[in-house]
C-alpha cells in the first residue's frame, strides 16, 4: 500500500478529483532499499540490470486501485528490497517522485517481480 505521497502526487491526485488533470505522474515503479519518504529516496542502486518498470493501472474503486500489469525487476540481488516508489519517469534519478509504500516483506533476489493487482494504492482520508 502507498503510505507517502509527494506534494506532486497530492497535487495531482487533487486535480484528478476537481476533474482538471490528465497528466498520469506514475507511469513507472522503483525498488527501495529503505523508506522512500517524500523524496524518493534510497532507491534500489543503479548497477547492472536494474531499471525502473512501466506500470499500468486499473481503474480506482472503493478508494483504491492496482497495478494492471505485471512487472519484473533485475537487482544485484545482495540488498534487501523494502519498499516500492511511484516515478514520473523511467530514468534512474530522473522525473518526479509522487509516492511510494512498503512491501509486506523484504526481499532479497535478483529477480523481483509483482503480479498484475499485487501493488494496490489507498486513499485514505
Amino acid at each position: 500500500m502507498a503510505t507517502y505521497f509527494s506534494n506532486t502526487g497530492l497535487n495531482a491526485a487533487l486535480a484528478g478529483l476537481a476533474g482538471t488533470g490528465s497528466t498520469n505522474v506514475i507511469p513507472d515503479v522503483s525498488l527501495h532499499t529503505a523508506s522512500p519518504g517524500t523524496t524518493g529516496a534510497n532507491e534500489n542502486a543503479n548497477a547492472g540490470s536494474y531499471a525502473r518498470q512501466a506500470a499500468a493501472w486499473n481503474a480506482p474503486s472503493a478508494a483504491a486501485m492496482t497495478n494492471s500489469s505485471a512487472m519484473t525487476f533485475s537487482t544485484a540481488g545482495t540488498t534487501a528490497v523494502t519498499n516500492f516508489g511511484l516515478q514520473s519517469s523511467a530514468t534512474y534519478g530522473g522525473g518526479t517522485y509522487a509516492g511510494g509504500g512498503a512491501l509486506s516483506a523484504a526481499v532479497t533476489a535478483a529477480s523481483i517481480g509483482f503480479a498484475a493487482g499485487s501493488l494496490s494504492l489507498t486513499a485514505t482520508g
